[in-house]
């Protein structure tokens, strides 16, 4: 799906075909409601878009294009962001407990104090990503990229590492 953004504050969620438009509440608001009701927003374009403390759990965004977007506390319990684009996106304090981030691109993503606990991160890219304070409990992180990656006080425990790619 693409999305037409024309204000910061939007309207109620109204779906013309591939496109969203918003009038009189925010893109995170709408997005929530959006999964709610079951719309996915699978391929999503959401660049830059202002999703502090969205309510996303659950929410269907595999391929979705988030690069550079805030999601700052937002719940993304269980979310599918399979081959997801959060390029440099601001994800502290959010919560991606059980999340689908297999081959999601997080290079240079904000995570701190982030909660990936018994998230799946096979394959993702995270180089350069600022984990700093995050919660990694049993998630899977099996050949995941963490080059570069800002790794101060992780919580590890029963994460899976194998043949993941860790700084010096």
């Amino acid at each position: 799906m693409k999305f037409t953004i024309q204000r910061q504050l939007l309207p109620p969620l109204h779906l013309e075909g591939d496109i969203l438009h918003l009038e009189g509440e925010t893109l995170a608001d709408a997005l929530a409601r959006a999964v709610a009701e079951g719309h996915s927003l699978e391929r999503a374009h959401l660049e830059e878009a202002d999703l502090t403390g969205a309510q996303l759990a659950g929410a269907n965004l595999v391929a979705a294009r988030l690069r550079n977007a805030n999601l700052e506390d937002a719940d993304l319990t269980g979310a599918d962001l399979q081959w997801a684009d959060l390029f440099r996106a601001d994800l502290h304090g959010a919560n991606l407990a059980g999340a689908q981030l297999a081959h999601a691109l997080l290079q240079h993503a904000h995570l701190e104090g982030a909660s990936f606990e018994g998230a799946h991160l096979e394959g993702a890219d995270l180089t350069g990503a600022d984990l700093s304070g995050a919660v990694l409990r049993h998630a899977d992180l099996t050949g995941a990229d963490l080059t570069g990656a800002r790794l101060d006080g992780v919580d590890w425990y029963g994460a899976r590492l194998h043949g993941a790619r860790l700084p010096d």
